[in-house]
This record gives C-alpha cells, sequence and structure tokens, in this order.
C-alpha cells in the first residue's frame, strides 16, 4: 500500500506543478487577451487544486516522512490563501497583490515537494 502510494504522491505532485504553470498562462490569458479568461483561471484553479489533498494523504499514507507531510501540508495552506488573497481585491489591493506572488510560492514549494520524492523514489530502487 505504501509503495502505491509513494507513487501516487510523485505522480499528483508533477501533475500539480504542470497544472500550476498552466494556471500561469490562463491568467496571462486574462492579462493580455480578454478579462473573461480570469473565470477559466478561477475555475481551473478551484479544479486542480484538489490535487493537494491528494498530496498530502498520499504522503501520509505512503509514509514518506515528516519533510514530504510538511510540505505537503504547506501547499494545502498556501493553496487555501490564494482564495483569501483574492478576496481582499476590493477592500486591501496590497494583500491581493500576495496572490501572484504566493502562486509563484506554491510553484516553488511543489517543484522542492516532486524533486525529494523522486530521489526518494530512486533510493529505495536502489537498495
Amino acid at each position: 500500500m505504501s509503495s502505491v502510494a509513494r507513487s501516487v504522491h510523485l505522480v499528483a505532485v508533477w501533475l500539480f506543478v504542470a497544472c500550476c504553470i498552466v494556471q500561469v498562462f490562463l491568467a496571462g490569458l486574462g492579462v493580455f487577451d480578454k478579462p473573461a479568461q480570469f473565470e477559466v483561471h478561477r475555475n481551473f484553479g478551484y479544479t486542480f487544486g484538489l490535487l493537494v489533498f491528494v498530496i498530502l494523504v498520499a504522503a501520509i499514507v505512503g509514509g514518506l516522512g515528516r519533510r514530504q507531510v510538511g510540505l505537503a501540508a504547506l501547499l494545502v495552506v498556501l493553496f487555501i490563501l490564494q482564495s483569501v488573497f483574492v478576496a481582499f481585491r476590493a477592500s486591501a489591493p496590497a494583500i491581493a497583490a500576495l496572490h501572484p506572488v504566493n502562486g509563484f510560492l506554491i510553484i516553488g514549494v511543489a517543484i522542492v515537494s516532486g524533486w525529494a520524492a523522486w530521489a526518494a523514489r530512486r533510493a529505495l530502487s536502489t537498495t
């Protein structure tokens, strides 16, 4: 069971990274093409956001250790903050402006998690 969870974690993390890159593209469409594209950006974000919970559960079930579970939990928190920042758009634009910064932080944490998961998988396969 734990080897399946480790594989699910690895795939989910890298799929999440790919979705984040698509998400940045969709935001760009909203800026440079049509503002209505922000709706696609928002909806896609809510859809692929479910992956953060898959990543967290797979890290726990896979016994990936405190670092990976911690990174997964951090992804959940950062992802939730994305919506919180947007909610401040009208009342506190300076706080809302943290939305894209947090988005890049999410990508960075996901990449670190993906590389760590990949390294752990390689270490297990050589033993």
